[in-house]
Order: C-alpha cells, then sequence, then structure tokens
C-alpha cells in the first residue's frame, strides 16, 4: 500500500493533534471535569505540556531514527545504536547513586540537574563509539564500536544498581520511559533540540540518498561524506540525547516509526525525516494516552507500551513478508 507525501503527513498531523486533544482531556483520574475550577491549571500546567511533550519525544526519536538507519543503510538501526542511551542510564544511576536523588520525589532542581545528567551521558557514549571507531570514516567500524559500547556501559550501570540498590526503582522509571514530568521547560529543550537536529538532518539528507547507491558511488558525486557522517551524528545524538534526557528510555518508536513511513510512501531521505517525525510524534503520544487510562488511576510506563505495539508491529510485518505468495 502506497500513498501520497502530502497525505500521509496530513494524516499523520491530524493523529497527532488528536492524541493532544485526547492527552490533554484523558488523565489517570479520568475524564477532564471542564466545570471545576481547579481543573484549568491541571490542563495548561501538567496535561497540555506533557501531551505535547510526549509528541516531541516521538518526533526526536523518529527523526533520529531515519537519520540512522540512513548513515547505516539498515532499516533495522535505531537511534540507540551509538551508545547514547546506554551513556544516559550509567549516568542517571551514577548520579543517583552518588547522590540519591530519586525522580519521584526531587525537587525542580534536582530534576533539571538529572535530565542534564543524563544529556550529558548520552554525549559521552556517542563521544567513547567516536573514540573507539577512530572517527566517523568507517561505517560498521561505527557500528560494531557503538555495540561494544552499549554492553559496557549497561554492565558499568548494573554495577552501580547493585552497588547502590536502593536506586533500583528509580532506575527502572527510566529505563522503562517515564512521560509523567514533562514540563513547559521539557517541551522548550525539545523543540529547540527538534529545530536544530532537522535542519541538520535536511542538510545532510542528499548524502544519505547518495548513501543507498554505495560508499563508493557517494564519494563519485562529490559528496564529502567524512563531514556528512559527522553532521549526521551530531544531529541523532543531539535529537536522541534530547529525548532521552526528558522521557528515559523509550523503545521501539524510533525503529518503527520510519520503518512504518517507507512502507507506506517510499521517499527520499529530506522528506523521510519529516514524515518520520511526525509518525514518531504521534506513535509516542499514542501510547501516551493508552498508558494513562488503560489502568486508571496507575499509569504504565509509557515504554513498555510502545515496545508492546512496535513488537506486534515488527511481528506482523515478518508474518507477512514470510508467508508464501499466491
Amino acid at each position: 500500500m502506497s500513498m501520497r507525501p502530502a497525505l500521509l503527513l496530513t494524516l499523520l498531523l491530524i493523529v497527532g493533534a488528536a492524541g493532544v486533544l485526547a492527552g490533554v482531556a484523558i488523565g489517570s483520574t479520568g475524564w477532564a471535569d471542564l466545570g471545576d475550577d481547579s481543573m484549568g491549571i491541571i490542563l495548561w500546567e501538567i496535561r497540555l505540556p506533557r501531551s505535547l511533550g510526549a509528541w516531541l519525544a516521538g518526533a526526536l526519536l523518529g527523526m533520529a531514527g531515519a537519520m540512522s538507519q540512513g548513515l547505516f543503510r539498515n532499516p533495522l538501526a535505531d537511534p540507540y545504536l551509538l551508545g547514547s542511551a546506554s551513556g544516559a542510564g550509567l549516568a542517571v544511576a551514577i548520579a543517583l547513586a552518588l547522590t540519591g536523588i530519586s525522580p519521584q520525589t526531587s525537587s525542580l532542581l534536582a530534576h533539571v540537574g538529572l535530565t542534564g545528567i543524563a544529556f550529558v551521558g548520552t554525549l559521552v557514549g556517542v563521544g567513547l563509539t567516536l573514540i573507539l571507531a577512530r572517527g566517523v570514516e568507517q561505517t560498521l567500524r561505527l557500528l560494531l564500536a557503538g555495540v561494544v559500547v552499549g554492553v559496557v556501559l549497561n554492565a558499568l550501570t548494573g554495577l552501580a544498581t547493585l552497588w547502590a540498590p536502593d536506586i533500583l526503582r528509580a532506575m527502572q522509571a527510566f529505563l522503562l520511559g517515564n512521560t509523567g514530568l514533562l514540563g513547559w521547560s521539557s517541551v522548550t529543550v525539545m523543540a529547540a533540540c527538534g529545530v536544530a537536529a532537522v535542519v541538520i538532518g535536511l542538510l545532510a539528507s542528499p548524502a544519505l540518498d547518495a548513501l543507498t547507491l554505495g560508499e563508493a558511488t557517494a564519494a563519485s558525486l562529490g559528496m564529502r561524506m567524512g563531514l556528512m557522517r559527522l553532521l549526521l551524528i551530531f544531529a541523532f545524538a543531539l535529537a536522541t540525547g534530547a529525548a532521552v534526557a526528558q522521557t528515559g528510555i523509550v523503545a521501539f518508536v524510533g525503529l518503527v516509526a520510519p520503518h512504518l513511513v517507507r512502507t507506506l510512501c517510499p521517499m527520499l531521505h529530506g522528506r523521510l525525516i519529516l514524515m518520520s517525525a511526525a509518525a514518531g510524534g504521534a506513535l509516542l503520544l499514542l501510547a501516551d494516552v493508552i498508558a494513562r487510562g488503560l489502568m486508571r488511576p496507575q499509569e504504565l510506563p509509557v515504554g513498555l507500551v510502545t515496545a508492546l505495539l512496535g513488537g506486534v508491529y515488527l511481528l506482523v510485518l515478518m508474518h507477512r513478508r514470510g508467508a508464501p505468495k499466491r
């Protein structure tokens, strides 16, 4: 099934807008009571920034997934491949172990500090990958270095939680994804990072299109692949770092969003990045609304919902492609 890019983008934006409205109207306590005087504060200060923040986090992961899949020429690549999520997880674990800060009980200042620590951890993870890969010239070395860095940093995170077992609950909230702490400051940070990442991604998108023809062909077309790789890695590391720092590690959105867009409407990478952002925002926002309403008054971690939705999507896709043709 294929559709026009303009139609697909319109549908994705409509779904995103409907998700924002649903996120504002639906909370863990049920539907909003517009006759309640205090409800206006709840809608404006809690539900609206949370819904917009969930859409922005999904958009960041979607565009980062499109860039990483194009860079590695692998439709199964995701934004966490270069050690970004592992670095953020280790940084948060060390911060919690040393200071005892918990996202559930921290003050606003402590929460902002933890967010900054997660972002720095993301950049450190990507930096270690680049050092281990000796630059950005070889895609395979980058991929292998990212896997090695991810395994080592995840092991160190496990050691940190064993050293300070009282942080397990806080770490679980981070590792499973959490949109409950999103506010207007989170929306501002993610929007700024998203604009910077999408501008860089669009400027480097011709290099991604050339890479689909192979490394040698891209170089013969006059593309400065070293510089383009560096810009793309910076862009999707910035997008991934901003999303992970604000919402924790949300699974499958960065993998499924560009894959879904390519399935519905094959296109060049410039449009793919924009479409994947819209698809990622809609997916994460849908998962957030489901997480709030499925087990009221309790909330499921949004990462569990995205993992279930993404896993089901990939299983259905595998089944359809593996089915014999008649």
